[in-house]
């Protein structure tokens, strides 16, 4: 049965949030519960390629999430998951947003009020809420201008400058926050820019900092040991504006994935790691504020600041 598309991101909203809030208990401490059934018809089984954006392409643990959806879901037929082209986070909602483009159907980024407004967010943090924790990549020069840093207010006064893209929800939270920042469109670019000493910190989430160095491989790049900088900003899958039926089987794929234990596994196989080699728990803590989510994002968001100490625990175990 075709519903209005209003209807239906509202129900993937309050599907999603009532998900969200259950996350730790789900993810982390309950027994598997039954599969999630579909609340809508079940479509005919087609086969279908979704272009998943590089970055996330290129992303093992992003990557072997949609995959999980998408498995999770076989009444929507066979699938194949294609790297995008190379294109920078800005042009990739515009392409997802213009809807007439196949350049790219699925991206995981940051959430924020405007990017759900103009494109159908799966509202479930992809990483448990990890990414808006981050740490600093810095040069080893560099690390006695973290020294000393306990709050927010000496963050401000150390003059430090941190580096992020230019279209990356992040940057907006940073200066809303007082903190300046350096920017450019391109990803790659950042980490020549921190070489070049254009800034000192390069602000990564705690999920993704530990890959982008195996990446990079240069031994001058070092995780600054002693900061975490907190604020709420979940991470989601987003898809086109009108592709319906994209968003409801990686919904559903992930509702599953929570019911039976697997989305469990996930979190634990990619990220437990990033837990215990960063020492996230004994670093010190400079909580911000993200005055951008929308109200359902910013319930997500403080509720993920303030299990941060049990996600630790339980995904360092």
């Amino acid at each position: 049965m075709e519903c209005s598309l209003p209807a239906f991101i509202s129900s993937l909203r309050l599907r999603a949030l009532v998900l969200c809030l259950s996350v730790v208990s789900l993810c982390f401490g309950a027994a598997p519960l039954s599969a999630a059934k579909s609340a809508a018809t079940t479509p005919q089984a087609t086969s279908r390629d979704y272009v998943l954006w590089y970055r996330n392409y290129d992303s093992p643990a992003i990557r072997a999430l949609v995959e999980l959806a998408l498995k999770k879901t076989p009444e929507y037929g066979d699938f194949r998951i294609i790297r995008s082209e190379e294109l920078s986070q800005g042009r990739v909602l515009r392409e997802l947003t213009d809807g007439q483009s196949r350049l790219v159907d699925i991206a995981n980024v940051a959430t924020s009020a405007e990017r759900e407004e103009f494109l159908t967010a799966i509202p479930f943090p992809v990483d448990g809420g990890l990414l808006g924790f981050r740490v600093c990549v810095v040069l080893p020069e560099s690390l006695p201008k973290f020294e000393g840093i306990k709050n927010l207010d000496d963050l401000r006064a150390s003059q430090i400058w941190i580096g992020q893209g230019s279209h990356w929800p992040d940057t907006p939270v940073l200066e809303a926050n007082g903190i300046p920042v350096v920017t450019h469109s391109r990803y790659e670019i950042l980490f020549g820019m921190l070489r070049n000493k254009r800034f000192d910190c390069f602000a990564r989430g705690v999920s993704e900092v530990l890959y982008d160095l195996e990446m990079e491989q240069d031994p001058n790049l070092v995780i600054e040991p002693n900061l975490l900088i907190a604020y709420p900003m979940p991470s989601y899958l987003f898809v086109g504006p009108h592709d319906q039926e994209t968003a409801h089987r990686l919904q559903l794929g992930i509702e599953r994935a929570i019911y039976d234990g697997s989305f469990s596994d996930f979190l634990r196989a990619y990220y437990a790691r990033a837990v215990r080699d960063l020492n996230l728990d004994t670093r010190t803590v400079i909580a911000l504020e993200n005055p951008f989510l929308s109200e359902e994002s910013r319930y997500v968001g403080r509720s993920t600041l303030e299990n941060l100490r049990r996600r630790l625990d339980l995904l360092s175990r």
